[in-house]
C-alpha cells in the first residue's frame, strides 16, 4: 500500500508484506537532491517509524542512479542559504542533508540501502545512518564536497568515521574523488556488491528475512542500542543499557513466543508492536534545545 498521509512528488513510498520501499524519484536528474526531496524523505521515515505494519525499510533510486548529489541547477548560489527552509540550529540554518540523516537515525525500523547507481555527495552521506548498504557492481561513490569548496554534510563527520574508520574516511573526503563499488566494499562502506539487476532484490531479501523471523520490538530496540553505543565511553555503558532493556523485554509476550516457538520447532508469531511495546531505549540522537522552527518548504534546490 502507499502512504496516503502525504502527497509525494520526488520520492515514492510503498509498503507491502511488512517492507516499506522508499524510491528517490527524479530519474531525469539522476535523483538529485532538493529541498522538496529532503522534506518528503523526513516525512517518509516518520511514516515508516510510526506504522506497525512496517518491519523494515528499503531505500533505492529510480532509473540508473541512486542520487547524484545536490541539484546544482541554481549554479554558484546553490549552497547559499536564503532563509532557513529546514529551520535553524544554534541560530544557523540547518543543513538539509542532516535533516534526512537524523530522520533515518531516529527511525526504529532497520533501513537497507539498495544503491543501484551513482551515490555522490548527499547521495552517499544520506546512506551512512542506514544499517545495511548493498551496492550494484556498477555503482560509484564520492564524498566530493572539498572539490566544491564545502565540508561533508548530513552529520557525516560523525557517521563516516564510525562506519569505515578515520583513515579511510579522510582519504575519501580529502581527495573528493569518485570510486567504484569494489573500493566501497574493500573500505567497509558497503557490505555486499551484487550484479546491477539484483541489488533491489538482494536488499528486499534481507528485509524479508527480518520480517519472517524476528520480533519487531526486539529489532527496533537492538537498532537503537547498537547505534547509540557508538558514542559511549565504555562497555559499562552498554551493560547498563542492555541490562535495562533485557529486564523490560524478559517478561514480554515476544520473548515467551520466541522461546516457545523454538522449542516447538515452528516459525514464531511475535505479537509485540513497536507503537505499544517498545522498551526503555530512547531513539537517538536526542534533539537539541537550540532548534528553531522550519519554514515551509518551497522546493528550492540544494543539499
Amino acid at each position: 500500500m502507499r502512504d496516503s498521509s502525504v502527497e509525494y512528488s520526488e520520492i515514492a513510498y510503498e509498503c507491502a508484506d511488512g517492507i516499506a520501499t522508499i524510491t528517490l524519484d527524479r530519474p531525469e536528474r539522476l535523483n538529485a537532491f532538493t529541498t522538496t526531496m529532503a522534506t518528503e524523505l523526513v516525512a517518509a521515515f516518520a511514516a515508516a517509524d510510526g506504522d506497525d505494519e512496517v518491519r523494515a525499510v528499503v531505500v533505492t533510486g529510480r532509473g540508473r542512479g541512486f542520487c547524484a548529489g545536490a541539484d546544482l541547477g541554481a549554479g554558484g548560489s546553490t549552497f547559499a542559504r536564503v532563509g532557513a527552509p529546514y529551520g535553524t540550529i544554534g541560530g544557523t540554518p540547518r543543513d538539509g542533508g542532516g535533516t534526512v540523516a537524523l530522520a533515518v537515525a531516529a527511525c526504529r525500523k532497520p533501513v537497507i540501502a539498495a544503491i543501484n547507481g551513482a551515490a555522490v555527495g548527499v547521495g552517499a552521506t544520506m546512506t551512512l545512518p542506514m544499517d545495511i548498504r548493498i551496492a550494484a557492481d556498477t555503482a560509484r561513490f564520492g564524498f566530493v564536497f572539498t572539490r566544491r569548496g564545502l565540508v561533508p554534510e548530513a552529520a557525516s563527520a560523525w557517521f563516516l568515521p564510525r562506519v569505515v574508520g578515520i583513515s579511510q574516511a579522510m582519504e575519501w573526503v580529502a581527495t573528493g574523488r569518485v570510486f567504484d563499488a569494489a573500493e566501497a566494499l574493500a573500505g567497509g562502506l558497503v557490505s555486499r556488491v551484487v550484479p546491477a539487476g539484483q541489488v533491489l532484490a538482494t536488499a528486499t531479501g534481507i528485509a524479508q528475512e527480518i520480517v519472517a523471523n524476528t520480533s519487531a520490538v526486539a529489532v527496533a530496540a537492538a537498532r537503537q542500542l547498537l547505534w547509540s553505543m557508538l558514542g559511549e565511553a565504555s562497555p559499562w555503558d552498554a551493560h547498563r543499557a542492555d541490562s535495562r532493556v533485557i529486564a523490560a523485554l524478559g517478561t514480554s509476550a515476544d520473548v515467551a513466543e520466541g522461546v516457545t516457538s523454538f522449542l516447538d520447532k515452528r516459525p514464531p508469531r511475535f505479537p509485540g508492536l513497536v507503537s505499544q511495546d517498545y522498551p526503555p531505549v530512547h531513539p537517538w540522537p536526542t534533539p537539541p534545545t537550540d532548534l528553531g522552527p522550519a519554514l515551509p518548504a518551497d522546493g528550492a534546490e540544494g543539499g
